[in-house]
C-alpha cells in the first residue's frame, strides 16, 4: 500500500473547504493543491501553460480541460506533494476525475472525498465576507474566520475581495457548481469514497468532523492528529 494520501474536497463555493484544505496542511503534512492557486502561478510566471491558457483568455474562450488537467499533473509532481495532496478545486467534471484516477492510480488513488454539505443562503453570506490575501493566497472572512488587523496574518499582504467573491457574481457561482460538479457527488459515492461534513458548523467543529472521518479512512496521519 502507497503511503501517499489523496483527498478531493466537494461542496458548493463557500461551504469551507479552502479553510478546511490550510488547516490539513498541518495535521497530514501535505498541501492544498489548489486550481486557482495553480493558475495564477502559470499565468503570473508565464509557463508554457500559462502560456496557452492565456491565449484561450485572450480569445474569450474557456481553457479545455486538457490543459487543466496537465497543469494539476505538473503540481503533483513537485517535491512537497511527494506524499500526496488535498485537492480544492479540482477536478470539477467528470473528464477532471477520470484524469485525477489516472494520476494517482500507481499510489493507490484517491483515499476520500470530504463533502462539505451547506445551505445556498449561508454559501452566499461566507462568500460575499471572504477576503483574499493578494500576496499568499490565504483566505480570510470578515464575520468567521477574520484577520488581527487589516493586512495578512502571515505576510502583511493587502487583503482584498475577488470579483467572484461579489454579490452579483455568487448566484452564477451556485449555478455553475450544480451543473457542473454535482455529477461528481454520484462518481465517488459509487466509488465508496464519500464522506459527508457538516459545513454549517464552526471552523474548529467542522475540524474535528473532518479529522475523524479522515481517521475512520485509516488515514494514519489523521489519527495522530485526532489524538493530539
Amino acid at each position: 500500500m502507497s503511503d501517499r494520501i489523496y483527498l478531493v474536497l466537494l461542496g458548493a463555493p463557500g461551504a469551507g473547504k479552502g479553510t478546511q484544505a490550510q488547516l490539513l496542511e498541518e495535521k497530514l503534512g501535505i498541501p492544498q493543491v489548489s486550481t486557482g492557486e495553480i493558475f495564477r502561478y502559470n499565468l503570473k510566471n508565464q509557463t508554457e501553460l500559462g502560456q496557452l491558457a492565456q491565449s484561450y483568455y485572450d480569445k474569450g474562450e474557456l481553457v479545455p480541460d486538457e490543459v487543466t488537467i496537465r497543469m494539476v499533473e505538473a503540481r503533483l509532481a513537485e517535491e512537497d506533494a511527494a506524499q500526496g495532496a488535498i485537492l480544492d478545486g479540482f477536478p470539477r467534471n467528470l473528464i477532471q476525475a477520470e484524469a485525477l484516477d489516472e494520476m494517482t492510480a500507481a499510489y493507490g488513488g484517491i483515499d476520500v472525498v470530504p463533502m462539505f454539505q451547506l445551505e445556498d443562503d449561508v454559501v452566499t453570506l461566507r462568500i460575499t465576507g471572504r477576503r483574499v490575501c493578494r500576496n499568499c493566497d490565504r483566505v480570510y472572512h470578515l464575520t468567521f474566520n477574520p484577520p488581527r488587523g487589516e493586512k495578512c496574518d502571515s505576510c502583511g499582504g493587502e487583503l482584498y475581495q475577488r470579483n467572484d467573491d461579489k454579490p452579483e457574481t455568487v448566484q452564477n457561482r451556485l449555478y455553475v457548481y450544480y451543473k457542473q460538479t454535482s455529477p461528481l457527488i454520484g462518481y465517488y459515492f459509487a466509488k465508496g469514497l464519500l464522506e459527508e461534513v457538516d459545513g454549517a458548523r464552526s471552523i474548529e467543529a467542522m475540524q474535528k468532523q473532518l479529522l475523524e472521518r479522515l481517521a475512520s479512512r485509516n488515514i494514519k496521519a489523521a489519527k495522530s492528529a485526532v489524538s493530539a
